[in-house]
C-alpha cells in the first residue's frame, strides 16, 4: 500500500459535499468561504386552501418519521458505585442513540509500603505489611480504581479482603514465578486494589448490571502499566510479569462476579499513536499479552484499543502509510479475539483536521488555531481525518480486526468554551457534524466523553442538548457527478427520502439547476460495503450533460424530515464514497 498526500486517484466531476454550520454561541467559526449554516428547522407546509365543497373527503394523515439519533453508537463514561447513577447515565446515552459504554482502567503502580493507603489496615497495621510478614516480598503495588471488589476477588489463601475506616480493599499476594498461589522461587508481589466505599458495590459490576438491564454493552477498562520516567509516552515494562499475573486475576474476578450479558469486553487503557514505528513495540506487547488473557479467561468477549492520530505538520506527524501500517500491526495483536480499533480523530486535541480536500486552502477554525496557530487546514495538517481512516481500513483488511472511530467530543480549550475543570473545552453540534463527515469508513463511532464533555454547561448549553436540535440533519459524506450518464450519487447520513437540488455549469458555460427526487435509494449501503451501517446512498438523474472543467458544482439535500443540508460548492478530489 502506498498512500501519500496528493496521490489519491481522481475522477473528473466528483463532489465531496459537506454539511457545515458557522454559528457557535454567536461567534462565527472560520469555516471555508461559501459554507452556510445548517437548517435544523423543518420546512413549514403551505397552508391548505379553503374548502370549496361541503364535507370534503378527509385526506389520510401523513405521519412524519421519527427523528433518527446521531450515528454515534457509544460513549466513554465514568463508572459510579451507584447503580441508580449508572443507570441514569446509560439511559441518557441510550436515548441519544448509543448502545455501548466504555470505561477507563487504572494503572498498576509500583509503590513502597509507606505509599499504601492509610485507611487500609489489618488490626491497626498497614494491610500490605500485615499480609507479607511471613513471605519474601519482591515489590508492592497499588491499583487505585476506588471500587469495592467483592469476596470473589480473593482467590488464594494469602489474599485478604479488608474493610477499614468505611473503605473496602482487596489485597492480592501474587507469585513472581510459577502459576497458581505458590511461587516457585519463594518470592511474591503484593497488590492493594480497590478503596471504594465499604457499603457500595463494585463500580464496574454496577455499570455492567445497568448495561445488561438496558440491553446495552459495556467495555470495562483493563489495568495498565505506568509510564516510563525517561520516555513518558512508553509503558514501564520492568514489571511485565506482575502486570500479566494481575491482569489474569482481574479477568478471573470479572469472570466470576460480572459475567453478565452486558459485559461485552474490555478496553485497553494503554495508548499509542496509530503508527508502524517500532518505537512502540512495547505497547503492542501489552496489547498482545492482555488480549491473550481475555481470550483465555473470557473467550467470548472482545476488546477495544484506541490509538491516536497526530497529523500536525509541525509536530511528530504521522503519514498515511504509517497509519495504515500502524493499524495493521495493532490488529495483529488480537490473539484470537475480536479487536475493535477505535482511532481517535484528533479534533478534540487539535492533532487532527476534519476538512475536505477543497477546503485545504481555507483557514482552520479558532479551536484548531489555539493548538496549531493561524493558517490553512492544508498547511497545518498532513491530510484530513478521512484519509487516515481510509489508510487504516486498507491496513487492517484481512486481519479480522474491526475499524471503529473515537470521535473526540471536546474541543481545544479557549477562553470561550470552558467545560468545568477539564483539560479540554466544550465542543459544538456543528463541529461534531463536521467530524462525522469524516468517519463513514468506521463500522461504529464512539465518542470521548459523555461525562462531562457532553453534559457540562460551559458558558452555554450542554453539548447533548445542542445535538438534540440537530437530529435528522443530513450529513453528506460525498457526492459524485457523472455528466455523460446524467447521474449524481449522494452518500451520507440521513440523506434519503426527500429531494436533491443540483447546480452546475456545462462545458459551454450554461448555468443549470435541477431539483429532483431520487431515482434510487440504498439505506443499507454502508452495511453492505463494510462501512458505517447508517451510511446511505441515493441516485438522482439530471439527464445527460457536460460539466465545465474544474468548475465547482453544488448539491443540497432536503430529506424526509424536511431538513436541509445547505449547498456547498466544490470540486471533488475523491473517487470513492465515504
Amino acid at each position: 500500500m502506498t498512500l501519500i498526500r496528493g496521490s489519491r486517484p481522481r475522477i473528473t466531476a466528483t463532489l465531496v459535499a459537506v454539511v457545515l454550520a458557522v454559528a457557535v454561541s454567536g461567534v462565527a467559526l472560520a469555516w471555508p468561504q461559501g459554507s452556510q449554516v445548517l437548517s435544523n428547522q423543518a420546512e413549514q407546509p403551505n397552508p391548505a386552501p379553503e374548502a370549496t365543497k361541503p364535507s370534503p373527503t378527509p385526506s389520510p394523515t401523513v405521519k412524519t418519521p421519527q427523528l433518527p439519533p446521531y450515528p454515534i453508537g457509544g460513549y466513554f463514561v465514568s463508572a459510579s458505585s451507584s447503580l441508580s447513577r449508572n443507570s441514569q447515565k446509560l439511559m441518557e446515552m441510550k436515548a441519544a442513540g448509543a448502545d455501548t459504554a466504555i470505561t477507563f482502567g487504572s494503572s498498576l503502580r509500583p509503590v513502597t509500603l509507606p505509599s499504601i493507603p492509610r485507611d487500609c489496615l489489618i488490626n491497626g497495621e498497614n494491610c500490605a505489611k500485615a499480609v507479607s510478614d511471613k513471605i519474601n516480598v519482591n515489590r508492592y503495588f497499588l491499583y487505585p480504581d476506588h471500587s469495592a471488589w467483592s469476596k470473589k476477588a480473593v482467590g488464594c489463601p494469602r489474599d485478604r479482603q479488608v474493610v477499614s475506616k468505611g473503605k473496602k480493599f482487596t489485597v492480592l499476594v501474587i507469585p513472581t514465578q510459577g502459576s497458581g498461589c505458590n511461587s516457585s522461587n519463594g518470592q511474591y508481589d503484593v497488590v492493594v486494589a480497590g478503596g471504594g466505599s465499604s457499603g457500595g458495590p463494585d463500580a464496574t459490576g454496577s455499570l455492567a448490571a445497568a448495561a445488561t438491564k438496558l440491553g446495552m454493552k459495556l467495555y470495562a477498562g483493563l489495568p495498565a502499566p505506568v509510564k516510563r520516567s525517561d520516555l513518558p509516552y512508553l509503558p514501564d515494562v520492568s514489571y511485565t510479569g506482575t502486570l500479566t499475573a494481575f491482569t489474569e486475576r482481574f479477568l478471573q474476578y470479572h469472570a466470576s462476579e460480572n459475567n453478565v450479558a452486558g459485559l461485552a469486553g474490555f478496553y485497553h487503557h494503554t495508548e499509542m499513536p496509530v503508527t508502524g514505528s517500532r518505537a512502540f513495540d512495547s505497547v503492542l506487547d501489552v496489547y498482545r499479552m492482555q488480549n491473550q488473557a481475555i481470550h483465555k479467561i473470557l473467550p467470548t468477549r472482545a476488546a477495544i484499543v484506541s490509538p491516536y492520530l497526530d497529523a500536525r505538520v509541525n509536530a511528530a506527524s504521522i503519514s498515511l502509510d504509517q497509519a495504515g501500517e500502524g493499524a495493521r500491526r495493532i490488529a495483529q495483536t488480537a490473539s484470537g479475539l475480536v479487536l475493535n480499533i477505535a482511532i481517535q480523530d484528533g479534533m478534540g486535541t487539535g492533532k487532527g483536521g476534519a476538512f475536505l480536500e477543497n477546503e485545504a486552502g481555507s483557514s482552520v477554525d479558532r479551536y484548531a488555531a489555539s493548538i496549531v496557530g493561524k493558517g490553512t487546514w492544508g498547511a497545518k495538517y498532513v491530510a484530513p481525518v478521512r484519509d487516515y481512516f481510509r489508510a487504516a481500513a486498507q491496513g487492517i483488511s484481512g486481519t479480522g480486526a474491526v475499524l471503529w472511530a473515537n470521535l473526540e467530543g471536546m474541543a481545544p480549550a479557549t477562553a470561550s468554551n470552558p467545560c468545568g475543570d477539564n483539560l479540554r473545552g466544550q465542543s459544538t453540534k456543528e463541529r461534531i457534524q463536521r467530524q462525522l463527515q469524516q468517519l463513514s469508513q468506521a463500522t461504529k463511532i464512539v465518542s470521548f466523553m459523555w461525562d462531562s464533555y457532553y453534559t457540562c454547561a460551559g458558558k452555554g448549553t450542554p453539548l447533548k442538548t445542542q445535538m438534540e436540535s440537530g437530529l435528522g440533519t443530513p450529513i453528506i459524506t460525498e457526492a459524485t457527478f457523472e455528466p455523460s450518464a446524467g447521474l449524481v450519487r449522494i452518500y451520507g447520513f440521513n440523506v434519503v427520502g426527500g429531494t436533491t437540488e443540483v447546480k452546475w455549469s456545462t462545458a459551454s458555460g450554461k448555468q443549470l439547476t435541477k431539483k429532483l427526487a431520487a431515482s434510487g435509494e440504498n439505506t443499507a449501503y454502508g452495511a453492505n460495503n463494510g462501512m458505517h451501517p447508517k451510511l446511505e446512498m441515493m441516485v438522482v438523474k439530471v439527464g445527460q450533460t457536460t460539466l465545465a472543467k474544474d468548475a465547482p458544482y453544488s448539491v443540497t439535500v432536503t430529506n424526509k424530515w424536511k431538513t436541509s443540508s445547505r449547498s456547498f460548492s466544490s470540486k471533488s478530489l475523491y473517487s470513492a464514497a465515504g
